[in-house]
């Protein structure tokens, strides 16, 4: 299993030129917690995460050092504190060391990735364009749903990818449902789907969808409906 069976492939992102507000309209509607930042070809040149919006001086939580402090600390680091308090373009608060990762990497390597750089998602790449993101979330979901023994081969695989595309496209033709690609996981033709729905009906209608696919051996339902 790799990067391209995991990963969330409508990611929202945010221009370099865009208002932080709209950056900040776009977590909260979203319920997410970074924005990769890209340019007009889709190149990722930037993140902006939560963590880059805390101290901002518009509701008070900008940084405060003694003056002592300030004397000694390098001006880039200063500078770059007043971008990120004060900053109203996404360009002036983004983190512009992005780590990233094809499509074919390994989840093991994400896992890897995500450890070794202390970092909550990785944006996927192909050609240098941004095609999906991966987060710490999707790799438990893909953990929770690996079988507890490897079973199968390569054809396998190919088959639940084929699964999978199958489900997303089916639930991109529906008007009555948002569920997404992050909360669907296909192994060994059992197809697990987690998160949140608005209603039992949607929960027995995604259910219903997931078990008409060709190929799909068994449903593992792990929604929770809103009652």
């Amino acid at each position: 299993m790799n990067a391209s069976d995991v990963m969330v492939r409508d990611v929202v992102t945010v221009g370099p030129e865009d208002e932080v507000s709209k950056a900040v309209q776009l977590l909260v509607d979203h319920d997410i917690s970074a924005l990769p930042v890209v340019d007009s070809e889709k190149r990722v040149i930037g993140i902006l995460s939560e963590a880059d919006l805390l101290h901002r001086e518009k509701i008070g939580t900008e940084k405060h050092r003694p003056w002592w402090l300030e004397a000694v600390m390098p001006a880039n680091v200063l500078a770059l504190d007043y971008a990120k308090s004060h900053g109203r373009k996404v360009s002036e608060l983004m983190s512009e060391n992005v780590v990233a990762a094809a499509e074919n990497t390994s989840i093991s390597e994400l896992a890897n990735i995500l450890e070794k750089y202390r970092i909550k998602r990785v944006p996927i790449l192909k050609d240098g364009k941004l095609v999906g993101i991966v987060s710490r979330a999707n790799l438990i979901q893909a953990l929770a749903s690996a079988p507890s023994k490897v079973e199968g081969d390569q054809l396998t695989d190919l088959t639940d990818r084929g699964i999978r595309a199958a489900i997303l496209a089916r639930l991109a033709e529906q008007s009555w449902t948002d569920f997404g690609e992050r909360n669907i996981v296909v192994t060994n033709g059992v197809v697990h789907l987690w998160g949140l729905v608005s209603s039992p009906k949607e929960h027995k209608a995604l259910l219903a969808l997931a078990e008409s696919v060709t190929g799909v051996r068994e449903v593992s339902d792990e929604m929770i409906a809103s009652y």
